[in-house]
């Protein structure tokens, strides 16, 4: 067994049953190109191989690359990158290259310390989505971010990321895999959730403007929205334009569908713009210490 580093996350998946359940979750077909971030053994990209016309590995641990390049480095529709996937311009390196340009599928085991800036890499953000979406993005996390990736208002696993995520794309919680299905387990149980970037519904008159409510009405999920808003607008006036959303007075921000934040963004907008006097000055960012209680790092 290699040896894995802690400061890479690495926990190499052993069980069979996960591996195929992941390849049918990728829906592989003739013509795909694969992106699969942390290749690491090599135990998922083998069966990538199988089902795909070519598959671009990217690996930050230097050992691992050695290893790769000796067990799969003739395969020529394989190609295998070292380096930060995060600072990585992929395009860039692959435009020369086409039978690994553009690749329009990801499938990966990614590590946990660094799930929100790999989503982010990949789907963008609600003011700078990615222009390029991928079509299929299928990923091996933690189960408590899988949770809250997929969920859906009025659940409480749903907060500011379930929005950032499913503003741009449909994300689907597939199943369980167990932290005895990794050498060496994790102390949490993982999940695979398949993301479909797509366009978007109801854009929001104001993207940028959406993140910083999102942050505003999150930053304390027991605090009432008319708590947490209070310093844009006052709290009668806020009830009222909750009520023509359907929602009261006294709702909290994870009782509020992703349409229905959009909505609130635009009239919150509209709102500061008649009162300019409002503390959330459309020009000011808000701190980057404001960080909502469910962001991940």
């Amino acid at each position: 067994m290699i040896k894995t580093k802690k400061q890479f996350g690495q926990h190499w998946l052993r069980s069979e049953k996960a591996l195929a359940k992941i390849i049918l979750a990728a829906e592989l077909q003739a013509g795909d190109r694969v992106l699969e971030i942390g290749p690491g053994t090599g135990i998922l990209t083998r069966p990538l191989l199988d089902g795909a016309d070519s598959v671009v590995g990217v690996e930050v641990d230097r050992n691992l690359c050695e290893r790769l390049t000796k067990s799969l480095g003739k395969v020529e529709k394989f190609l295998l990158l070292q380096g930060d996937f995060l600072t990585m311009d992929l395009p860039s390196m692959l435009e020369s290259l086409p039978v690994f340009r553009n690749p329009r599928k990801v499938v990966a085991n990614i590590p946990y310390n660094i799930t929100g800036p790999i989503l982010e890499k990949l789907l963008g953000t609600i003011s700078n989505p990615n222009p390029n979406p991928f079509d299929s993005i299928v990923l091996l996390v933690q189960k408590e971010v899988a949770l809250r990736l997929c969920a859906k208002a009025n659940n409480s696993n749903y907060g500011a990321l379930s929005i950032r995520v499913q503003y741009m794309a449909d994300c689907e919680f597939l199943f369980d895999v167990p932290a005895k299905s990794f050498m060496p387990a994790p102390k949490v149980d993982s999940a695979v959730i398949r993301i479909k970037p797509r366009p978007i519904p109801i854009p929001a008159q104001d993207p940028l403007y959406l993140e910083r409510i999102l942050k505003m009405g999150f930053s304390s999920r027991r605090k009432m929205m008319r708590n947490n808003l209070k310093s844009i607008i006052n709290t009668e006036e806020l009830s009222q334009l909750l009520e023509t959303l359907g929602e009261s007075g006294q709702s909290r921000a994870e009782q509020l569908s992703l349409s229905q934040w959009v909505a609130l963004s635009d009239r919150l907008k509209a709102y500061v713009l008649e009162h300019p006097k409002s503390d959330l000055d459309l020009a000011d960012p808000i701190s980057e210490t404001d960080e909502t209680e469910e962001d991940l790092d």
